[in-house]
């Protein structure tokens, strides 16, 4: 399966999706002052945005109260090292900061126990650089926005008066995945709140940071080997069950990614 996009909630969508080049319009009910700012963004705003709307690499959405309805927060906002001083707009280097960056801090700013966590919820993050014009202008700063929906959402969910601390302890199911359907790749991914068929129950981790690629065969042996063995634990041993893998691949790996999910068939 390829990517969040089919499967799960995952900040490698984020990434991938907005690794283009493309520049105006930036989301919609946009304010003229935030467009080819240099300034860095304002932590802790609050926006209603769409999935079109984190397509697009520069984002200017006119910001909202949080106790308003809303659909993203600012989580995270900072400069792009020196060394990013004079690479172009769209070069990877950037993206490859953005990610490292967001994805430690959305793990922290959620209050998860372990990234296995983060990868199960149905809430996912977003990245956004300034305008190519203020870029050119000198302007260098990234910003992470948390959504509330994630790569295979038609349309996002309302977030809290903030996100902070989400997933802290037990996780309500309001904030996890689920999948309905014959299969989970077939399946729409729903809330866990919801009626379903299937949960992201568990993940393996296949390896560590500094590890190249084991190749498409030896990611999903080892995830379906995996996955069989957790989703019984997961269910109590019984002796019979259903469950399903998603495992992704070579490009997912290099953006960072060394994990796939196990997910138990189960109405619970």
């Amino acid at each position: 399966m390829t990517l969040a996009r089919a499967t799960v909630a995952c900040a490698l969508a984020a990434l991938l999706t907005l690794a283009g080049c493309s520049s105006e319009p930036q989301g919609k009910n946009v304010d003229p002052d935030q467009v080819d700012s240099t300034e860095i963004p304002e932590l802790g705003a609050c926006r209603v945005l769409t999935p079109d709307d984190v397509e697009k690499p520069a984002n200017s959405t006119r910001t909202v109260s949080c106790k308003e309805k809303h659909t993203a927060e600012t989580f995270a906002i900072g400069e792009f090292p020196d060394e990013l001083d004079d690479v172009d707009y769209d070069d990877e280097a950037v993206g490859d900061f953005a990610y490292r960056t967001c994805t430690k801090k959305f793990e922290k700013f959620l209050g998860a126990a372990d990234e296995s966590l983060v990868l199960r919820t149905i809430v996912s993050w977003a990245w956004f650089r300034p305008s190519e014009k203020a870029w050119d202008d000198g302007a260098r700063w990234y910003r992470c926005d948390v959504v509330g929906g994630n790569a295979s959402s038609e349309e996002y969910r309302p977030l809290p008066t903030t996100a902070k601390g989400l997933l802290l302890g037990r996780p309500d199911d309001r904030w996890l995945i689920c999948a309905v359907g014959p299969t989970v790749a077939e399946g729409e991914k729903v809330p866990c709140a919801q009626e379903h068929d299937w949960r992201a129950a568990t993940t393996i981790k296949l390896g560590e940071p500094e590890d190249d690629y084991p190749g498409d065969q030896v990611v999903a042996s080892r995830t379906k080997a995996f996955c069989a063995k957790s989703i019984q634990a997961w269910l109590n041993y019984p002796a019979r069950f259903e469950y399903a893998f998603t495992h992704f691949h070579e490009a997912e790996w290099q953006a960072g990614n060394r994990r796939s999910v196990c997910w138990a068939k189960t109405s619970e």
